[in-house]
């Protein structure tokens, strides 16, 4: 591990990171489907619940940075916080194993006073693409200097039909954006859609059961008794009769 970063260490913690939010969802919501499941756990795992998570521990107090990204701010930048929470992720898995990294973090991820919310948008775009057109999303990027910066455009076509357009200050901002526009346009809303509760099924009520009526039972003519003549009484030693 090389003693300048941690991203040996971040590799390994979203391994784990992965792993534990695909089989906490599989566990506790058995009525989802796959595109769901893999909703939800973009929303535990992006950089903004990272980021908030690493907050919640002050790892931002205890990272290493050069002079000129720690008078900007970097030790409240979200990417590099979110880094870091995985990275201290990746230690505990290897100090104490995966049922320790589990539950450290599960524990610190339902402390969180709101729920985060999701701006996957590329991910929840691909899902709707392949319900309605089963095709997976492509995305057409350029970049051009505006003044002192740099901007970039993104169309995000399904087939040869184009969604929406996006920009922003990187590539992955304009897809990001640009996913964030398809999304309006075919749904409406960028809100994701609430996870399905497995249906209960109805038990149909039952008709009351018929109470039997009781069988008469067969008569017959009353039978004549036989009279049998007891045995004359004896003597238990002798065997004579007594008189």
């Amino acid at each position: 591990m090389s003693a300048r970063d941690n991203e040996r260490l971040e590799y390994l913690g979203d391994a784990v990171l992965q792993l534990i939010t695909a089989e906490y969802l599989y566990k506790h919501h058995p009525g989802a489907t796959e595109g769901e499941l893999t909703q939800t756990r973009s929303a535990m795992v992006n950089t903004n619940t990272l980021a908030q998570l690493a907050e919640h521990l002050d790892l931002g107090s205890y990272l290493y940075l050069g002079k000129g990204i720690a008078k900007g701010g970097g030790r409240s930048l979200k990417s590099l916080l979110a880094n870091a929470f995985e990275a201290v992720l990746g230690a505990v898995f290897l100090d104490a194993g995966y049922d320790a990294a589990y539950h450290y973090y599960l524990t610190l991820y339902r402390s969180l006073p709101s729920p985060v919310r999701d701006e996957n948008f590329k991910g929840r775009l691909q899902q709707v693409a392949q319900e309605r057109f089963g095709e997976t999303p492509v995305y057409d990027s350029e970049g051009a200097r505006v003044g002192a910066h740099r901007e970039y455009t993104s169309v995000v076509f399904a087939g040869s039909e184009p969604l929406g357009t996006g920009h922003g200050a990187s590539k992955q901002e304009a897809e990001q954006d640009a996913a964030r526009a398809a999304l309006e346009s075919l749904t409406g809303s960028i809100a994701p859609a609430p996870m399905k509760q497995p249906q209960r099924t109805r038990r149909s009520a039952r008709t009351p059961r018929k109470k039997s009526e009781p069988v008469p039972e067969a008569t017959s003519p009353p039978e004549t008794a036989e009279v049998v003549p007891l045995p004359e009484p004896r003597s238990r030693q002798f065997g004579e009769p007594i008189e």
